[in-house]
């Protein structure tokens, strides 16, 4: 039986769960997204992702960001966004969007939940844009046929070339020695959307590694993904303190017109 694209993208996805017996040992939930690393710096820093965007917006334009996070996606094209509305199923995100919807003069609304579960509550934008989200939908085509809808000129999405994840893959060898994969890719998803019939288009380029400043707090979080017990952080830091800090990291632009 042949596997379409979509299935393709979901069985590449399934790989990348955690064996369930290091699951049952671990002490803490390792799907962590802590809001903190979510804030946007004061200047953001342009970048493809933004100018595709940006030049789909007229002055006064509205921008739809899904995963919004503290919506950095949203306020590097505002101007000329003027209302920019934010989804996200953590409401601690949310809260930060919103605040920094208040304090750049943007109007803006939230919606808490996951895409495309809320599509039908949120209205149409000019754009609509998902950063770093797509690694986490294993149902892609309904994120995407959403995104289509709900955007009147353009969608764009950002992703990294290799799972976010894959910058683990040397600590997971080490500590559980358990060798991660490498798909699903942007090729992966272009594939994707071919089939659904949407003509889109992609550019790869490199970006500034946005992570962690301190390599402490790098090691908790690292240790958590981990599935490792806190009287094990010390080993962590040790190994994160013996191999260089990635400064750079390789980043995928997916856009498409959508008029």
């Amino acid at each position: 039986m042949q596997i379409d694209s979509g299935g393709r993208w979901r069985a590449a996805l399934a790989q990348w769960a955690i064996p369930q017996a290091i699951l049952d040992q671990a002490p803490e939930n390792p799907w962590i997204h802590p809001a903190a690393l979510f804030q946007i710096p004061e200047n953001i820093a342009d970048s493809i992702s933004h100018q595709r965007a940006r030049e789909a917006l007229v002055i006064g334009g509205t921008l739809l960001d899904i995963g919004c996070g503290g919506g950095i996606a949203a306020f590097a094209v505002s101007p000329p966004a003027a209302h920019v509305i934010g989804v996200d199923h953590q409401p601690e995100m949310l809260s930060m969007f919103s605040e920094n919807a208040r304090t750049r003069g943007i109007t803006s609304e939230v919606f808490e939940g996951f895409w495309p579960a809320v599509s039908s509550l949120v209205p149409v934008a000019d754009v609509a844009t998902a950063h770093h989200v797509v690694y986490n939908v294993p149902e892609i085509e309904d994120f995407l046929i959403a995104m289509n809808a709900h955007a009147a000129q353009r969608v764009v999405l950002e992703m990294p070339q290799h799972h976010p994840l894959a910058n683990t893959s040397a600590l997971w060898k080490h500590f559980w020695s358990l060798d991660r994969p490498v798909d699903p890719t942007p090729e992966d998803l272009m594939k994707v959307l071919a089939e659904l019939g949407f003509d889109a288009h992609v550019e790869l380029w490199e970006g500034s590694m946005r992570q962690e400043s301190d390599l402490a707090q790098l090691a908790h979080y690292s240790r958590i993904r981990l599935c490792l017990p806190a009287e094990r952080e010390g080993e962590v830091l040790e190994f994160l303190n013996s191999v260089p800090r990635e400064e750079s990291r390789s980043l995928a632009t997916i856009w498409w017109d959508t008029h």
